[in-house]
Protein backbone atom coordinates (compact mmCIF):
# COMPACT_ATOMS: atom_id res chain seq x y z
CA UNK A 1 0.00 0.00 0.00
CA UNK A 2 1.15 3.49 -1.35
CA UNK A 3 2.04 5.38 1.95
CA UNK A 4 -0.21 8.65 2.71
CA UNK A 5 2.74 11.09 2.99
CA UNK A 6 4.21 10.20 -0.23
CA UNK A 7 1.80 12.06 -1.95
CA UNK A 8 3.70 14.73 -0.91
CA UNK A 9 6.62 14.09 -2.75
CA UNK A 10 8.65 14.12 0.73
CA UNK A 11 12.36 12.88 0.64
CA UNK A 12 12.87 9.21 1.24
CA UNK A 13 14.14 9.77 4.46
CA UNK A 14 11.13 11.34 5.88
CA UNK A 15 8.76 8.69 4.91
CA UNK A 16 11.01 6.42 6.70
CA UNK A 17 11.37 8.22 10.00
CA UNK A 18 7.10 8.35 9.81
CA UNK A 19 7.11 4.88 9.15
CA UNK A 20 9.51 4.04 12.46
CA UNK A 21 6.90 6.11 14.45
CA UNK A 22 4.05 4.13 12.97
CA UNK A 23 2.60 7.68 11.17
CA UNK A 24 1.10 6.84 8.33
CA UNK A 25 -2.31 9.24 7.75
CA UNK A 26 -1.69 12.72 8.16
CA UNK A 27 -3.78 14.98 10.08
CA UNK A 28 -5.69 17.76 8.34
CA UNK A 29 -3.54 20.70 9.21
CA UNK A 30 -0.99 18.48 7.93
CA UNK A 31 -2.70 17.68 4.61
CA UNK A 32 -3.81 21.76 4.10
CA UNK A 33 -0.70 23.36 4.67
CA UNK A 34 2.47 20.79 3.49
CA UNK A 35 1.87 21.32 -0.22
CA UNK A 36 1.57 25.19 0.30
CA UNK A 37 4.56 25.23 2.60
CA UNK A 38 6.71 23.20 -0.06
CA UNK A 39 5.73 25.52 -2.44
CA UNK A 40 7.08 28.35 -0.78
CA UNK A 41 3.82 30.08 0.65
CA UNK A 42 3.39 32.55 3.35
CA UNK A 43 1.00 30.60 6.04
CA UNK A 44 -1.05 31.16 8.97
CA UNK A 45 -2.24 27.70 10.99
CA UNK A 46 -4.41 28.19 13.19
CA UNK A 47 -5.41 25.05 15.34
CA UNK A 48 -4.78 23.84 19.29
CA UNK A 49 -2.80 21.58 20.67
CA UNK A 50 -2.26 18.03 19.31
CA UNK A 51 -3.59 18.51 15.69
CA UNK A 52 -0.53 17.72 14.29
CA UNK A 53 1.00 21.02 13.54
CA UNK A 54 4.57 20.71 14.49
CA UNK A 55 4.79 17.85 11.52
CA UNK A 56 2.63 20.44 9.30
CA UNK A 57 6.15 22.70 9.08
CA UNK A 58 8.91 20.68 10.29
CA UNK A 59 8.39 17.87 7.56
CA UNK A 60 8.22 20.30 4.74
CA UNK A 61 11.13 22.49 6.13
CA UNK A 62 13.53 19.75 6.40
CA UNK A 63 12.34 18.28 2.68
CA UNK A 64 13.82 21.85 1.37
CA UNK A 65 17.02 21.81 3.16
CA UNK A 66 19.87 21.61 1.00
CA UNK A 67 22.59 19.88 2.60
CA UNK A 68 25.57 20.94 1.01
CA UNK A 69 24.75 24.53 1.10
CA UNK A 70 26.00 25.21 4.42
CA UNK A 71 24.70 27.84 5.61
CA UNK A 72 21.52 28.59 8.25
CA UNK A 73 18.26 28.26 5.98
CA UNK A 74 15.24 27.83 8.61
CA UNK A 75 14.71 29.57 12.03
CA UNK A 76 12.32 27.93 14.25
CA UNK A 77 10.98 29.67 17.50
CA UNK A 78 8.93 29.06 20.51
CA UNK A 79 8.20 30.89 23.59
CA UNK A 80 9.81 28.65 26.29
CA UNK A 81 13.08 26.42 26.82
CA UNK A 82 10.60 23.37 27.05
CA UNK A 83 8.62 23.59 23.84
CA UNK A 84 12.17 24.82 22.21
CA UNK A 85 13.49 21.27 23.57
CA UNK A 86 10.47 19.23 22.32
CA UNK A 87 10.54 20.62 19.01
CA UNK A 88 14.64 19.96 18.48
CA UNK A 89 13.57 16.28 19.57
CA UNK A 90 10.72 15.91 17.14
CA UNK A 91 13.36 17.49 14.59
CA UNK A 92 16.15 14.89 15.73
CA UNK A 93 13.76 12.06 15.23
CA UNK A 94 13.19 13.51 11.16
CA UNK A 95 16.73 13.30 10.64
CA UNK A 96 17.76 10.09 12.34
CA UNK A 97 17.46 8.17 8.68
CA UNK A 98 18.75 11.09 6.12
CA UNK A 99 21.97 10.08 4.06
CA UNK A 100 22.93 13.64 4.02
CA UNK A 101 24.53 15.31 6.93
CA UNK A 102 21.73 18.17 7.98
CA UNK A 103 22.36 19.70 11.08
CA UNK A 104 20.71 21.79 13.42
CA UNK A 105 21.19 23.73 16.85
CA UNK A 106 18.98 24.13 20.00
CA UNK A 107 19.36 27.81 20.78
CA UNK A 108 18.02 28.15 24.31
CA UNK A 109 18.69 30.41 27.36
CA UNK A 110 20.36 28.88 30.80
CA UNK A 111 23.41 27.85 28.07
CA UNK A 112 26.80 28.80 28.02
CA UNK A 113 26.84 31.94 25.36
CA UNK A 114 30.38 31.52 24.11
CA UNK A 115 30.37 27.71 23.53
CA UNK A 116 26.75 28.49 21.78
CA UNK A 117 28.29 31.21 19.83
CA UNK A 118 30.80 28.34 18.78
CA UNK A 119 28.50 25.95 17.85
CA UNK A 120 26.43 28.49 15.79
CA UNK A 121 29.27 29.36 14.05
CA UNK A 122 29.84 25.81 12.25
CA UNK A 123 26.69 26.48 10.56
CA UNK A 124 23.83 25.00 11.73
CA UNK A 125 21.00 24.21 8.63
CA UNK A 126 18.32 24.52 10.98
CA UNK A 127 17.97 26.89 14.12
CA UNK A 128 15.50 25.93 17.03
CA UNK A 129 15.11 28.05 19.95
CA UNK A 130 13.44 30.71 22.45
CA UNK A 131 13.31 34.53 20.85
CA UNK A 132 15.04 36.07 23.62
CA UNK A 133 18.03 33.77 22.79
CA UNK A 134 17.72 33.88 19.25
CA UNK A 135 17.58 37.34 19.33
CA UNK A 136 20.57 37.89 21.24
CA UNK A 137 23.07 35.47 19.00
CA UNK A 138 21.89 37.62 16.17
CA UNK A 139 22.83 40.87 17.71
CA UNK A 140 26.48 39.48 18.50
CA UNK A 141 26.33 38.07 14.51
CA UNK A 142 26.78 34.41 15.95
CA UNK A 143 25.38 33.17 12.31
CA UNK A 144 24.39 34.41 9.12
CA UNK A 145 20.94 35.67 9.63
CA UNK A 146 20.43 37.05 6.06
CA UNK A 147 20.93 33.36 4.53
CA UNK A 148 17.54 32.06 6.67
CA UNK A 149 14.90 31.65 4.11
CA UNK A 150 12.40 30.12 6.37
CA UNK A 151 11.03 31.57 9.43
CA UNK A 152 8.37 29.92 11.91
CA UNK A 153 7.03 31.61 14.60
CA UNK A 154 5.33 28.56 16.84
CA UNK A 155 2.23 29.50 19.48
CA UNK A 156 2.35 32.78 19.05
CA UNK A 157 -0.07 34.51 20.81
CA UNK A 158 1.75 32.81 23.91
CA UNK A 159 4.45 34.47 22.84
CA UNK A 160 2.44 38.32 22.24
CA UNK A 161 1.28 37.12 25.89
CA UNK A 162 4.57 36.48 27.09
CA UNK A 163 5.93 39.64 25.41
CA UNK A 164 8.65 37.83 23.53
CA UNK A 165 7.02 39.04 19.94
CA UNK A 166 9.15 42.18 20.05
CA UNK A 167 11.98 39.72 20.07
CA UNK A 168 10.84 37.74 17.21
CA UNK A 169 10.30 40.87 15.32
CA UNK A 170 13.96 42.22 15.92
CA UNK A 171 14.69 39.20 14.39
CA UNK A 172 12.59 38.51 11.57
CA UNK A 173 13.58 42.70 10.46
CA UNK A 174 17.60 41.43 9.80
CA UNK A 175 16.59 38.82 7.10
CA UNK A 176 16.03 39.00 3.59
CA UNK A 177 13.36 40.69 2.04
CA UNK A 178 12.17 37.07 0.21
CA UNK A 179 11.90 35.25 3.65
CA UNK A 180 8.70 32.75 3.79
CA UNK A 181 7.09 33.13 7.14
CA UNK A 182 5.02 30.51 8.83
CA UNK A 183 3.02 31.27 12.22
CA UNK A 184 1.20 28.70 14.30
CA UNK A 185 -1.05 30.10 16.87
CA UNK A 186 -4.09 28.53 18.99
CA UNK A 187 -6.13 32.28 18.47
CA UNK A 188 -5.10 35.49 16.52
CA UNK A 189 -5.72 37.90 18.76
CA UNK A 190 -5.99 41.55 17.03
CA UNK A 191 -2.73 42.58 18.73
CA UNK A 192 -1.44 39.81 16.54
CA UNK A 193 -2.16 41.30 13.41
CA UNK A 194 -0.24 44.26 13.05
CA UNK A 195 3.17 41.50 13.23
CA UNK A 196 0.87 39.48 10.91
CA UNK A 197 0.32 42.27 8.22
CA UNK A 198 4.10 43.37 8.60
CA UNK A 199 6.02 39.93 7.42
CA UNK A 200 3.47 37.89 5.89
CA UNK A 201 2.15 38.27 2.04
CA UNK A 202 -1.05 36.99 1.14
CA UNK A 203 -0.80 33.91 3.62
CA UNK A 204 -2.94 30.63 3.21
CA UNK A 205 -5.06 30.60 6.63
CA UNK A 206 -5.44 26.95 7.43
CA UNK A 207 -7.65 27.18 10.80
CA UNK A 208 -8.49 23.78 11.85
CA UNK A 209 -11.24 23.00 14.46
CA UNK A 210 -11.27 20.34 17.26
CA UNK A 211 -14.55 18.04 16.90
CA UNK A 212 -14.56 18.17 20.29
CA UNK A 213 -13.78 21.31 22.42
CA UNK A 214 -11.53 18.48 24.20
CA UNK A 215 -10.74 14.92 23.69
CA UNK A 216 -14.24 12.85 24.58
CA UNK A 217 -12.03 10.41 26.94
CA UNK A 218 -11.70 13.44 29.64
CA UNK A 219 -14.29 13.40 32.33
CA UNK A 220 -14.90 16.99 33.65
CA UNK A 221 -15.28 17.50 37.26
CA UNK A 222 -16.31 20.39 39.16
CA UNK A 223 -15.47 20.28 43.30
CA UNK A 224 -17.38 23.27 45.42
CA UNK A 225 -14.92 24.60 47.98
CA UNK A 226 -18.34 25.76 49.52
CA UNK A 227 -15.72 28.55 51.78
CA UNK A 228 -13.62 25.61 52.86
CA UNK A 229 -9.82 26.10 53.06
CA UNK A 230 -9.08 25.68 49.44
CA UNK A 231 -5.47 24.03 49.99
CA UNK A 232 -7.04 21.22 52.05
CA UNK A 233 -9.83 20.84 49.95
CA UNK A 234 -6.85 20.26 47.09
CA UNK A 235 -5.22 17.64 49.90
CA UNK A 236 -7.92 15.83 49.80
CA UNK A 237 -8.76 15.57 46.30
CA UNK A 238 -5.14 14.87 45.19
CA UNK A 239 -5.19 12.52 47.90
CA UNK A 240 -8.38 10.38 46.65
CA UNK A 241 -7.58 10.23 43.14
CA UNK A 242 -4.08 8.82 43.79
CA UNK A 243 -2.99 9.55 40.16
CA UNK A 244 -0.77 8.16 38.34
CA UNK A 245 0.37 11.64 37.03
CA UNK A 246 -1.40 15.15 37.46
CA UNK A 247 -0.63 18.39 36.45
CA UNK A 248 -1.78 20.75 39.12
CA UNK A 249 -2.66 23.93 37.70
CA UNK A 250 -2.62 27.22 39.51
CA UNK A 251 -2.46 30.79 37.82
CA UNK A 252 0.69 32.78 39.30
CA UNK A 253 4.21 31.92 40.33
CA UNK A 254 3.67 32.93 44.05
CA UNK A 255 0.59 30.46 43.85
CA UNK A 256 2.75 27.95 42.62
CA UNK A 257 4.87 28.10 45.09
CA UNK A 258 2.36 28.42 48.05
CA UNK A 259 0.76 25.48 46.92
CA UNK A 260 3.84 23.28 45.86
CA UNK A 261 5.35 24.67 49.81
CA UNK A 262 2.01 23.18 51.56
CA UNK A 263 1.62 19.63 49.70
CA UNK A 264 5.68 18.63 50.36
CA UNK A 265 4.61 19.89 54.15
CA UNK A 266 2.09 17.28 54.01
CA UNK A 267 4.06 14.36 52.87
CA UNK A 268 3.02 14.25 48.98
CA UNK A 269 5.65 13.59 46.19
CA UNK A 270 5.43 16.63 44.33
CA UNK A 271 7.54 18.80 41.72
CA UNK A 272 6.93 22.42 40.98
CA UNK A 273 7.06 24.52 37.21
CA UNK A 274 7.21 27.75 36.80
CA UNK A 275 8.94 30.92 34.63
CA UNK A 276 10.81 31.25 38.00
CA UNK A 277 12.44 28.36 37.99
CA UNK A 278 15.94 27.84 36.86
CA UNK A 279 16.60 26.29 33.52
CA UNK A 280 18.87 23.68 34.77
CA UNK A 281 15.67 22.56 37.71
CA UNK A 282 12.96 22.91 34.79
CA UNK A 283 15.46 20.30 32.83
CA UNK A 284 15.45 17.99 36.16
CA UNK A 285 11.35 18.19 36.54
CA UNK A 286 10.64 17.27 32.86
CA UNK A 287 13.09 14.29 33.08
CA UNK A 288 11.31 13.12 36.52
CA UNK A 289 8.08 13.75 34.35
CA UNK A 290 8.57 11.72 31.76
CA UNK A 291 10.92 8.82 33.39
CA UNK A 292 7.63 8.86 35.88
CA UNK A 293 8.83 9.49 38.63
CA UNK A 294 6.62 11.93 40.21
CA UNK A 295 3.63 11.75 40.80
CA UNK A 296 2.38 15.25 41.40
CA UNK A 297 3.79 18.56 39.14
CA UNK A 298 2.21 22.07 40.59
CA UNK A 299 2.72 24.43 37.78
CA UNK A 300 1.50 27.44 35.97
CA UNK A 301 0.52 28.01 32.34
CA UNK A 302 4.31 27.27 31.07
CA UNK A 303 3.05 24.26 30.96
CA UNK A 304 -0.54 24.10 29.65
CA UNK A 305 0.44 24.67 25.85
CA UNK A 306 3.04 22.54 23.79
CA UNK A 307 4.64 20.22 26.48
CA UNK A 308 3.73 16.28 25.69
CA UNK A 309 4.42 14.14 28.64
CA UNK A 310 2.82 10.88 28.39
CA UNK A 311 0.71 9.31 31.03
CA UNK A 312 -0.67 12.17 32.70
CA UNK A 313 -3.43 10.60 34.02
CA UNK A 314 -4.91 14.04 35.63
CA UNK A 315 -5.37 17.58 35.64
CA UNK A 316 -6.64 19.70 38.62
CA UNK A 317 -6.89 22.91 37.93
CA UNK A 318 -6.33 24.60 41.90
CA UNK A 319 -8.56 27.58 40.17
CA UNK A 320 -10.06 28.63 36.64
CA UNK A 321 -7.34 29.85 34.40
CA UNK A 322 -7.72 33.98 34.03
CA UNK A 323 -8.27 33.47 30.38
CA UNK A 324 -11.06 31.13 29.91
CA UNK A 325 -9.21 29.36 26.81
CA UNK A 326 -6.26 28.03 28.69
CA UNK A 327 -9.09 25.61 30.48
CA UNK A 328 -8.87 23.70 27.18
CA UNK A 329 -4.83 24.09 26.76
CA UNK A 330 -4.75 22.61 30.30
CA UNK A 331 -6.98 19.51 30.48
CA UNK A 332 -5.40 18.76 26.76
CA UNK A 333 -2.25 17.35 28.74
CA UNK A 334 -3.98 14.43 29.36
CA UNK A 335 -6.62 11.91 27.70
CA UNK A 336 -3.60 12.02 25.23
CA UNK A 337 -2.40 8.52 23.22
CA UNK A 338 -5.47 6.48 23.85
CA UNK A 339 -5.52 7.14 27.67
CA UNK A 340 -8.33 8.62 29.88
CA UNK A 341 -8.50 11.01 31.82
CA UNK A 342 -9.96 13.37 34.31
CA UNK A 343 -9.94 17.18 34.78
CA UNK A 344 -11.02 18.09 37.87
CA UNK A 345 -11.75 22.00 38.75
CA UNK A 346 -12.13 23.57 42.14
CA UNK A 347 -14.74 26.12 42.24
CA UNK A 348 -16.35 29.01 44.44
CA UNK A 349 -19.43 30.61 44.07
CA UNK A 350 -17.77 33.29 41.84
CA UNK A 351 -16.93 30.99 39.20
CA UNK A 352 -20.49 30.04 37.45
CA UNK A 353 -20.42 32.29 34.82
CA UNK A 354 -17.06 31.23 33.98
CA UNK A 355 -18.66 27.71 34.01
CA UNK A 356 -21.49 28.76 31.86
CA UNK A 357 -18.94 29.88 29.29
CA UNK A 358 -17.24 26.94 29.30
CA UNK A 359 -19.99 24.68 28.85
CA UNK A 360 -21.60 26.51 26.14
CA UNK A 361 -18.24 25.79 24.05
CA UNK A 362 -19.73 21.88 24.61
CA UNK A 363 -17.86 20.78 27.81
CA UNK A 364 -20.30 18.78 29.85
CA UNK A 365 -18.78 18.93 33.33
CA UNK A 366 -20.22 16.73 36.20
CA UNK A 367 -20.80 18.30 40.08
CA UNK A 368 -18.43 15.96 42.33
CA UNK A 369 -18.59 15.80 45.87
CA UNK A 370 -15.95 13.52 47.88
CA UNK A 371 -18.19 11.20 50.71
CA UNK A 372 -16.63 8.41 52.98
CA UNK A 373 -13.65 8.66 50.48
CA UNK A 374 -15.67 7.62 47.82
CA UNK A 375 -16.57 10.45 44.71
CA UNK A 376 -20.08 10.83 44.43
CA UNK A 377 -21.82 12.65 41.38
CA UNK A 378 -24.25 15.05 42.48
CA UNK A 379 -27.70 15.72 40.86
CA UNK A 380 -28.30 18.70 39.32
CA UNK A 381 -30.89 19.18 42.52
CA UNK A 382 -28.31 18.49 45.03
CA UNK A 383 -26.56 21.09 43.52
CA UNK A 384 -24.10 23.34 45.29
CA UNK A 385 -26.56 26.02 47.04
CA UNK A 386 -25.81 29.07 49.47
CA UNK A 387 -27.80 28.79 52.72
CA UNK A 388 -28.36 31.37 55.01
CA UNK A 389 -25.22 30.73 56.91
CA UNK A 390 -23.22 31.14 53.85
CA UNK A 391 -24.99 34.58 52.79
CA UNK A 392 -22.65 37.54 52.90
CA UNK A 393 -24.56 40.67 54.73
CA UNK A 394 -26.91 42.53 53.13
CA UNK A 395 -27.15 39.48 50.40
CA UNK A 396 -30.71 38.45 49.67
CA UNK A 397 -31.58 34.74 49.92
CA UNK A 398 -32.43 33.33 46.45
CA UNK A 399 -36.25 32.85 45.56
CA UNK A 400 -37.43 29.57 45.93
CA UNK A 401 -38.97 28.47 42.25
CA UNK A 402 -43.23 28.04 42.46
CA UNK A 403 -43.09 30.27 45.83
CA UNK A 404 -44.04 33.75 45.91
CA UNK A 405 -43.62 36.22 48.90
CA UNK A 406 -46.68 37.18 50.51
CA UNK A 407 -47.35 40.97 50.55
CA UNK A 408 -46.96 42.15 54.34
CA UNK A 409 -50.20 43.19 56.01
CA UNK A 410 -50.43 46.99 56.96
CA UNK A 411 -50.58 47.73 60.73
CA UNK A 412 -53.27 48.31 62.49
CA UNK A 413 -53.53 51.78 64.06
CA UNK A 414 -55.74 52.79 66.80
CA UNK A 415 -58.39 55.08 66.71
CA UNK A 416 -57.57 58.93 67.50
CA UNK A 417 -53.68 57.99 67.34
CA UNK A 418 -52.50 60.92 64.96
CA UNK A 419 -54.42 63.37 67.17
CA UNK A 420 -52.98 62.19 70.48
CA UNK A 421 -49.63 62.52 68.63
CA UNK A 422 -50.05 66.16 68.11
CA UNK A 423 -51.22 66.91 71.32
CA UNK A 424 -48.26 65.06 73.36
CA UNK A 425 -45.60 67.19 70.56
CA UNK A 426 -47.40 70.27 71.34
CA UNK A 427 -47.09 69.73 74.94
CA UNK A 428 -43.22 69.38 74.53
CA UNK A 429 -42.27 72.18 72.64
CA UNK A 430 -44.65 74.27 75.20
CA UNK A 431 -42.42 72.69 77.89
CA UNK A 432 -39.18 73.39 76.02
CA UNK A 433 -39.91 77.34 75.48
CA UNK A 434 -40.92 77.48 79.56
CA UNK A 435 -37.62 75.81 80.07
CA UNK A 436 -35.40 77.96 78.23
CA UNK A 437 -37.26 81.27 79.51
CA UNK A 438 -36.41 80.07 82.99
CA UNK A 439 -32.89 79.82 81.94
CA UNK A 440 -32.65 83.29 80.70
CA UNK A 441 -33.80 84.97 83.54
Amino acid sequence: MEHNFERFQLKPFLIKALEEQKITMPTEIQERLIPAIKNGLDVIGQSQTGTGKTYAFLLPIVDRINAENRKTQAVITAPTRELARQLHEELQKLLAFSEETIHSQLVIGGTDRLKMMDKLGQHPHIIVGTPGRIADMVDKQAFHIFSVSMFVVDEADQMLDMGFIEDVDRTASRMGTDLQMMVFSATIPEKLKPFLKKYLDHPRHVEVQPQEASPTKIQHWLIPDRDRDRKELLLQVAKSLNPFLAVIFVNTKEAADEVFQYLQLQGLHVDLMHGGISPRERKKVMKKLQDADVPFLVATDLVARGIDVKGISHIINYELPKELEYYIHRVGRTARAGWDGIAATLIGRDDQESITKLEKQGISFEYKELRQGEWITVEKRRRPSFNKKELSEGEPPPKKKGHTKAKAKPKKVKPGYKKKARYHKLKEEQRQRKLESRQRK
